[in-house]
């Protein structure tokens, strides 16, 4: 009988990628892009010029710290925790956070609320026809896809995922199912991006073009990198939800089957008095907002809304607060969950926020639930390390990755990727140029998730490389735009797959055993809404 191959455990894959880093920076010279001020007809201008090491200047080369990586790959998963840390504690934040608000079975009454009514309105025979499960897991990942595309929804998917799952586990899907709604929806989005600030907004005001032009040709390319998306989630869960033992993490999603049964017995309904108190400390606090912050303004894109946010919602607060509340603290809870998830959305869109904002505002959710299911101090205290130990192994492994990018930095030879790929873009024709550019940026997302950080290096040699090859600078930002987007969703590299996968118990292997034929299928489907952008003349290109 031949023996099974175990697959290695998710750290020890990293640490291998980790190993590999290291023998690259061995085998790749080292090198790096400096700003270089050039005089032109218009005035003076900055360009990026890429040098090796050994071209550049004494002083330079002190100030340039780079080395063959050797004992440093252990020393790298200290550093690797360091660059990492935001997101490490905003996972053990948002876990604790949760771990406290499950207490009070409010997720639960929920999920079996949202289920009676899905049953309810599934008998409509249009709806009955196309599937009532289809229909919601569409939505979900269109909703997240429209967060995706507009303001760059990235690390929040972590803190959604850890409801989502659940509900998928409740509808009778797995977790892939569960990620593939938030995480996947979410980055279909950022890979399509409309109004993204963090990739588009940047990339187009590096590449010297008008701020969210283009934005027709972006819409179809969304709604076209969506059906696929979206295709392949649905053949996915319809096979799932008729054979569950199909699920590629079938044994994985036994702690979540476990939860759901643990967690199905009859919920007790009530209101406590501190409940009350919690409401009105709340109210209390809306109202103090309201008088600092009369009126927000929302960054959507290039455009502005300006409209008295704090005080209409404080006042809506007030009354579903007390109407949740004479149902029963569940319901209760459940507002303050949906007010987190807006204040979150006025937050980034409003006023910048990242992921310390964003655990602070969890955070409070947590401490509000328990204290109004009549937790004290000491049980939140409790609870809350309950649910960073619960989650710290989604924690270490964040840390763990980010060691990646360390060895990368430290060798010195992330630019000399960069350099080296760019080279292959000489004298081939403008389609295969094109072709060229995505698979250059879909290769560095590899190395660099970060879009904003690969813009900064990428456009300022992109663009005026296209002006030479006479392909416009908009179809240069397309190019970058879906290679940031699609290897987002399986590289090793990005903190928050990492984090996403983590806190969903999906082992990276299997992530990627299953993801990996839609990736192919939709870095195809870019390709192929590349052609267009240097064939036709379209509005903005």
């Amino acid at each position: 009988m031949a023996k099974t191959r175990k697959v290695p455990h998710t750290y020890v894959i990293v640490f291998f990628i980790i190993l590999l880093a290291a023998v690259l920076t061995w085998i790749i010279p080292p090198g790096k892009y400096l700003e270089q001020s050039v005089e032109t007809v218009q005035g003076t201008t900055t360009s990026l010029k890429f040098y090796y090491l050994n071209q550049l200047p004494d002083d330079l080369q002190q100030d340039f710290k780079s080395s063959p990586q050797t004992w440093q790959v252990f020393s790298a998963l200290f550093k690797g925790f360091v660059k990492q840390s935001n997101i490490i504690i905003f996972i053990l934040m948002i876990g604790g956070a949760f771990w406290i608000m499950n207490q009070s079975k409010a997720i639960d009454v929920g999920i079996y609320d949202f289920l009676k009514f899905t049953r309810r309105i599934e008998h409509n025979r249009l709806i009955k026809r196309i599937g009532v499960d289809n229909i919601i897991i569409s939505l979900v990942m269109l909703l997240f896809s429209v967060f995706g595309a507009v303001f760059g929804m990235s690390e929040e998917t972590i803190a959604f995922a850890i409801i989502i799952v659940p509900l998928a586990i409740s509808m009778g899907y797995d977790s892939i199912v569960g990620v593939c709604m938030v995480y996947v929806g979410a980055h279909l989005g950022f890979a399509g991006a409309i109004l993204n600030p963090f990739t588009i907004g940047i990339a187009q005001g590096l590449a010297d073009i008008p701020l969210f032009s283009g934005i027709e040709y972006r819409m179809v390319s969304w709604l076209a990198i969506n059906a696929v998306g979206i295709f392949f989630v649905l053949r996915y869960a319809n096979k799932i939800k008729r054979k569950p033992l199909l699920s590629a993490v079938y044994e994985e999603d036994a702690y979540w089957r476990a939860r759901e049964q643990d967690e199905s017995r009859e919920v007790v309904y009530y209101t406590p008095r501190m409940a009350w108190i919690v409401y009105a400390l709340i109210v209390l606090t809306l109202g103090v907002f309201s008088f600092h912050f009369p009126e927000s303004t929302l960054h959507i894109g290039n455009s502005n809304i300006t409209f008295s946010v704090m005080p209409v919602s404080a006042v809506l607060f007030v009354i579903l607060g007390f109407l949740s509340l004479k149902k029963s603290v569940h319901y209760f809870i459940l507002l303050l969950l949906t007010y987190t998830i807006f204040y979150l959305i006025v937050g980034v869109m409003g006023y910048g926020w990242y992921v310390m904002e964003i655990a602070t505002l969890f955070l409070a959710l947590g401490i509000a639930s328990g204290l109004a299911i009549n937790k004290s101090a000491d049980e939140l205290a409790r609870l809350f390390l309950e649910g960073v130990n619960d989650i710290m192994s989604a924690a270490v492994i964040v840390g763990l990755a980010g060691g990646i990018i360390v060895i990368l930095e430290d060798g010195g030879i992330i630019d000399s990727i960069l350099y080296g790929l760019s080279q292959a873009m000489v004298n081939i024709g403008n389609i295969a140029s094109v072709g060229v550019m995505y698979l250059i940026q879909t290769i560095i997302n590899i190395v660099i998730p970060s879009g904003s950080a690969k813009a900064a290096i990428t456009m300022p040699i992109m663009a005026p490389f296209s002006d030479l090859i006479g392909i416009s600078r908009q179809a240069t930002v397309m190019a970058f735009q879906f290679g940031d987007g699609f290897t987002n969703m399986i590289t090793p590299t990005s903190g928050i797959l990492i984090g996403v996968l983590g806190v969903a118990r999906i082992p990276y292997h299997k992530w990627v055993k299953w993801v990996w034929p839609m990736i192919l299928a939709l870095i195809v489907l870019g390709f192929l809404l590349l052609i267009p952008t240097v064939t036709l003349p379209l509005n903005g290109f």
